[in-house]
């Protein structure tokens, strides 16, 4: 079958700044919630990319996460 939709591990908000136009990619969790083993493999292969991406608790952690990078 076809799937045309992110791959398995994809975080769950996709975007990118306008000031310069970094794409932006965030996984949301709650305070107890982890990353699975996709979203690790996912995690540990973005760092090779110019792009913004952060594992996120709150508003707060996302927007320190755009702050700092």
């Amino acid at each position: 079958m076809f799937d045309a939709g992110p791959p398995n591990g994809w975080p769950d908000l996709t975007g990118f700044r306008h000031s310069d136009g970094k794409l932006v990619l965030v996984e949301v969790k709650n305070e107890r919630g982890r990353l699975r083993e996709d979203q690790k493999r996912f995690a540990e292969m973005i760092k090779n990319y110019p792009v913004i991406y952060g594992v996120c608790r709150s508003a707060e952690d996302a927007v320190k996460l755009l702050e700092e990078n």
